[in-house]
């Protein structure tokens, strides 16, 4: 199946010029980030969510549901590769909590983007649930940074023993009040270009949803992204951070608060009568 490209774009409300262009790349980057929230209900709820496009389709673009980073991704690419763009996918390990010496498996899903034209391609990532994610891709050129307002990013060579090189994506995280210069940078995951193909993820996925102890199956996680704020959801802990920084966060009171807040605040509505553990 392709995919129905006119639907995606009006669900991420996108209206542009259809060319592989690094400006097309980057507002349909940013419009998917704003139009479609992040959310692992699926697992929460016992259950693998399908990778396959039909299934994408129907869950994110025709459906109230968001996804996790394999359904942003994969059906992110299929968009792309519609658009004209070559897309290669790869994989990293989160770095983001992470302790110093600690060894995290290759679980995140990100891609490289071709730019007909352009002399590097881009790193592009449409499904990291966290507000260090991209809202806008990034020249796979070491040292690049990348203003993507109200966020920063950069990419960094990292040392290690491998034959590939070893890529870091860093947030410059500020807190309220933080003047120039007044915040640091932050990693947020670690990659090298090997590609990867949809039966890796196919495992990888399974693995990440069944889990027992895999953080995507034991608790809800959801992120929306607007223009001026972004909203995270972890198990009942409800955090609103606007672009300066400034956060306000509150305890959810039940199950049924949180799917209350998903539907109204992300914009994710599970069928009548879903209930969440706990």
């Amino acid at each position: 199946m392709t995919l129905d490209l006119d639907a995606y774009l009006a669900r991420i409300g996108w209206t542009g010029e259809r060319r592989p262009t690094a400006e097309v790349l980057r507002s349909v980057h940013r419009a998917h980030m704003l139009g479609i929230p992040f959310e692992n209900l699926d697992p929460v709820l016992g259950r693998a969510p399908s990778l396959a496009l039909p299934d994408l389709e129907a869950k994110l673009v025709r459906g109230t549901r968001g996804g996790y980073c394999y359904e942003h991704n994969t059906l992110f690419a299929a968009a792309l590769t519609a658009l004209g763009f070559r897309v290669t996918l790869l994989t990293a390990r989160v770095l983001v909590g992470a302790k110093p010496g600690d060894v995290r498996p290759r679980t995140h899903m990100l891609m490289l983007t071709g730019v007909p034209g352009e002399p590097v391609p881009y790193v592009s990532d449409v499904g990291f649930g966290s507000i260090g994610a991209l809202l806008e891709p990034l020249p796979l050129v070491a040292g690049s940074e990348l203003h993507d307002v109200p966020r920063r990013h950069r990419l960094v060579h990292a040392p290690h023993d491998g034959p590939l090189e070893l890529w870091k994506l860093q947030t410059y995280a500020t807190g309220p009040g933080d003047g120039p210069g007044g915040g640091a940078w932050e990693d947020q995951y670690a990659f090298t270009v090997e590609p990867f193909e949809a039966p890796d993820y196919e495992v990888i996925n399974w693995h990440i949803a069944t889990n027992p102890r895999s953080p995507f199956a034991r608790g809800v996680h959801a992120q929306r992204t607007t223009a001026d704020t972004h909203l995270s959801l972890n198990g009942r802990r409800l955090t609103e951070t606007a672009a300066d920084g400034t956060r306000e966060e509150r305890e959810l009171a039940d199950a049924d608060e949180v799917l209350r807040v998903l539907a109204d605040e992300f914009g994710v509505r599970l069928p009548e009568g879903t209930r969440l553990p706990g």
